[in-house]
């Protein structure tokens, strides 16, 4: 079952939390479905060049809240904002909304979302750069920045051969069938002169022990840690070392001058 469902949508309700929230009776669900689908569509080619992560829309009494994860924040925000306006004013037409806001939140670690690494690895494939090389300096990236295990998966007509083919690679652990685990994926296309390419990308960021807030615009969990405490222990060691000058360089400069008397009288 974990290689064929979608890893994120197995984990909804347990780690994960859904990236449209709102209530649609029968009567209006598939309208409200449809119109998150070209809200969707239309910011992704609308955006080509923001490091688009998720966009998650939440509907109220006649308000449409965007929020935008995304990695590159300036290109989205534009000189004094007039970008994000403009965007807005379109959503507004293309959804006949008159209330529409847009919240962009920034990510700040890219190497550890699937849709921004398979984003990436799709340019690369693009610009004709060897897709080995793409895919291994994405794994070493993600690891580096303390990914657990990353898989990606690259199919199509590799290398622009004339028979497709499916190539894998893999580093540390992506357990799929342990639902505690935070893994993230992503099914992105390259388009290349000789043909589509299919990249999916699996980044495993840890367990999940505690209970989890499932809001998705949730920012935190296991990534935020350890740097700061290594940070004060750097810090510490500073402090120590001071201690010692300090007590070098006391007035009179004591010890020091004890031992040379003491040498003087030999």
């Amino acid at each position: 079952m974990g290689q064929k469902t979608n890893p994120i949508g197995a984990r909804l309700g347990i780690i994960r939390g859904w990236e449209s929230n709102w209530y649609g009776s029968k009567k209006d669900y598939a309208v409200k479905l449809i119109e998150d689908n070209k809200i969707r569509t239309y910011l992704n080619a609308r955006i080509n060049k923001g490091g688009i992560a998720k966009i998650v829309i939440e509907r109220t009494l006649g308000k449409l809240i965007v929020t935008i994860h995304t990695s590159k924040p300036g290109i989205i925000i534009g000189k004094g904002g007039g970008e994000v306006d403009r965007i807005k004013e379109e959503l507004k037409k293309l959804t006949g909304k008159d209330d529409v806001q847009i919240n962009i939140l920034e990510i700040r670690r890219p190497e550890l979302d699937a849709n921004i690494v398979g984003d990436t690895i799709a340019k690369q494939i693009e610009n004709r750069i060897n897709f080995k090389r793409a895919i291994k300096m994405a794994i070493a990236s993600a690891l580096r920045m303390g990914a657990e295990g990353i898989k990606v998966k690259v199919g199509g007509r590799l290398g622009g051969s004339e028979i497709a083919r499916t190539e894998e690679f893999k580093q540390g652990r992506v357990p799929l069938h342990t639902f505690r685990m935070d893994i993230d994926y992503a099914n992105v296309f390259a388009q290349t002169v000789y043909g589509k390419i299919g990249i999916k990308v699996w980044i495993c960021k840890g367990e999940v022990l505690a209970k989890r807030d499932l809001n998705p615009n949730f920012v935190g969990g296991k990534e935020g840690g350890g740097l700061g405490d290594r940070r004060d222990d750097r810090r510490g060691g500073d402090d120590r070392r001071g201690g010692r000058d300090d007590r070098d360089r006391r007035p009179g400069g004591g010890d020091r001058r004890d031992n040379r008397d003491r040498d003087n009288r030999r």
